[in-house]
């Protein structure tokens, strides 16, 4: 299960440095709703860790920040999960609480895993606010990346 959680980090960050460096690259005007969205993404990843860490985050998980910060942020974000995957039990209970206050309880390997989802999720957002946009969306599905 390690190597597969590595490996779903690895496209992770692969992807949202992609995401990142595009925004960053880009001659038009970004949609607003992108930046915001990748912001909430890396912004949530650090969270996540941090719960799983069991220690206090100052970030907001809607808090704007400036690209290159973001590529520093999902960096960290990939090199603390990757330890996360090497020092912590899959099976252990984590109690939380989550951004509204509520208490909540998953095991690491349901955070793991939430983390990925979220922001495969989320890109896809992304993918889609740039064709409304009419911007050619990056291709970020998990099979194109393992061609």
């Amino acid at each position: 299960m390690k190597d597969f959680f590595k490996e779903m980090f690895e496209y992770t960050f692969h992807f949202n440095e992609m995401v990142i460096n595009a925004l960053l690259s880009s001659e038009v005007t970004l949609p607003e709703k992108s930046l915001k969205l990748i912001n909430h993404t890396i912004n949530a990843h650090e969270i996540w860790n941090h719960r799983i860490e069991e220690k206090p985050c100052a970030t907001s998980v809607w808090a704007m920040r400036g690209l290159t910060e973001l590529k520093h942020i999902n960096k960290n974000n990939y090199n603390t999960s990757i330890e996360i995957l090497e020092s912590y039990d899959f099976s252990k209970a984590l109690s939380y609480k989550n951004s509204k206050g509520d208490k909540y309880t998953n095991t690491v390997k349901d955070i793991l895993f939430h983390i990925v989802n979220h922001s495969t999720y989320h890109r896809g957002q992304i993918a889609t606010d740039y064709k409304e946009y009419g911007i050619t969306p990056l291709v970020t599905d998990y099979i194109f990346y393992k061609r």
